[in-house]
């Protein structure tokens, strides 16, 4: 009787070899399936992967010979670099939930994946997982797989799987990669809802005051030449009307001028001096600061509590938040305690020295470090924080309402005045000599 050579994924999706003594192929694979496993590669002893390797493959269909054509064929995949590379976080995130979703029910990973990339909308995520699901086929493991694309999964996200595939526990672990997804897109939805409106006033409070300056307050010039033949301008008349002529005749310079001032700031900032200095101002600015404090400080213990809680281990823990803080005075704050760590002291210690996080955090890491509940707590204070930006972004935004409509009625108000200080001189000169000429007659 022949010998078959086979490679299978069980339901955990880790990849199983051996070898089977049946009559046929066929047969291979039935066996393989009433065993529980999901055979990718079934061979002869002895033959050369080829002809019946595809047909293995095949056992969904001929899905598997397309695969292996286009991985083989003369398809030409042109990639530009900064384009294309990356999926949106909400897509990510409904592929992680749905991939959780259908480990979790019994189905191995590979099929998973194949289910998953039958329905996928999005063309640049569809090919990536068509990539894991080849790599995967080819021997690697669903981590190695993922780091293979590094611009879509970062390093949270294949040292979690890696985690998962270790403990036994993937399903449990893209869960939770996918609720943390959730949280910190729903937390930069709100802070992005909220500075939509004073966003949208300054445009539209630039778009009146160009409007004005440029076409509307010149012509008020000509007039008040007729109206006031031989006398003076009042003086802030005088400085509105110099701004607008210079805009008026200036405005390519001007608009030349602010965008190069941009590109030099934008510049600065992706310097190490300047990243530093920009992410500091954010901590520390009015009104927003203490948002983007909640914010950093939220992401900070609820990435680390999340992988801690994966079994990834602490000092790997601690790198990969460095890494995705997406702060650099915080990024520094995580090197410190990653170094406190790495000599056996503890976290605390550093945590109170960067002078960021309020005492509150540093006794609840504390509590849990000395109880041995660190990831728990670290998880409470990242649901505390959530619900205080929830407050503040709530507080912010009712407080920049009345703010920006002062601000508009002010730039727009100072305007109007200027214009009509010449009228109020003139109907005063008119006052000073009523009735003209009448007098003489």
């Amino acid at each position: 009787m022949p010998k078959f050579n086979y490679v299978a994924m069980d339901s955990r999706g880790k990849e199983t070899k051996g070898t089977l003594e049946v009559a046929n192929q066929n047969e291979a694979i039935g066996r393989l399936k009433e065993m529980g496993f999901f055979p990718t590669k079934v061979v002869e002893a002895g033959d050369k992967p080829g002809g019946k390797e595809a047909e293995a493959k095949g056992g969904k269909g001929a899905k598997g010979g397309k695969a292996a054509k286009g991985k083989g064929g003369g398809s030409i995949n042109i990639k530009i670099p900064g384009f294309g590379g990356g999926v949106k976080t909400k897509v990510l995130t409904t592929f992680t939930r749905q991939l959780a979703t259908l480990v979790d029910a019994g189905l191995p990973l590979l099929r998973g994946l194949r289910v998953l990339e039958k329905q996928e909308k999005n063309p640049i995520l569809k090919n990536i997982i068509g990539e894991l699901g080849r790599s995967i086929e080819g021997g690697s493991t669903f981590s190695e797989s993922l780091a293979q694309h590094p611009k879509v999964f970062n390093r949270l996200f294949v040292n979690m799987v890696k985690a998962g595939e270790l403990g036994g526990v993937l399903e449990v672990v893209l869960a939770r990669l996918s609720e943390f997804m959730e949280k910190a897109e729903k937390i930069k939805g709100k802070v992005i809802a909220a500075m939509f409106y004073p966003v949208a006033v300054m445009v539209v409070a630039l778009t009146i005051l160009t409007v004005l300056m440029i076409w509307v307050v010149p012509k008020f010039k000509e007039i008040f030449k007729d109206m006031l033949p031989g006398e003076g301008l009042p003086g802030f008349t005088q400085f509105v009307l110099a701004i607008s002529e210079a805009m008026k005749n200036h405005f390519i310079y001007v608009f030349l001028g602010a965008v190069a001032v941009g590109f030099a700031l934008t510049m600065f900032v992706k310097t190490r001096l300047g990243r530093r200095l920009f992410d500091r101002f954010k901590l520390n600015m009015p009104a927003l600061g203490p948002v983007v404090t909640k914010v950093a400080i939220a992401r900070f213990t609820r990435t680390l509590g999340t992988l801690i809680s994966s079994g990834v281990p602490i000092l790997q823990s601690l790198n990969i938040v460095k890494e995705t803080s997406g702060n650099v005075v915080i990024g520094d704050a995580v090197a410190a305690v990653h170094e406190s760590v790495k000599e056996g002291e503890t976290i605390t210690a550093p945590l109170e020295a960067a002078n960021i996080f309020p005492p509150m955090v540093i006794s609840m890491v504390d509590v849990g470090e000395q109880t041995g509940a660190l990831p728990e707590m670290l998880m409470k204070i990242a649901d505390n924080f959530d619900e205080e930006v929830d407050n503040a972004v709530a507080a912010m935004t009712s407080l920049l309402e009345p703010i920006m409509i002062v601000f508009l009625a002010v730039i727009v108000g100072s305007i109007v005045i200027a214009l009509f200080l010449p009228l109020i001189k003139l109907m005063e000169g008119i006052g000073d000599n009523p009735g003209g000429g009448g007098g003489e007659k």
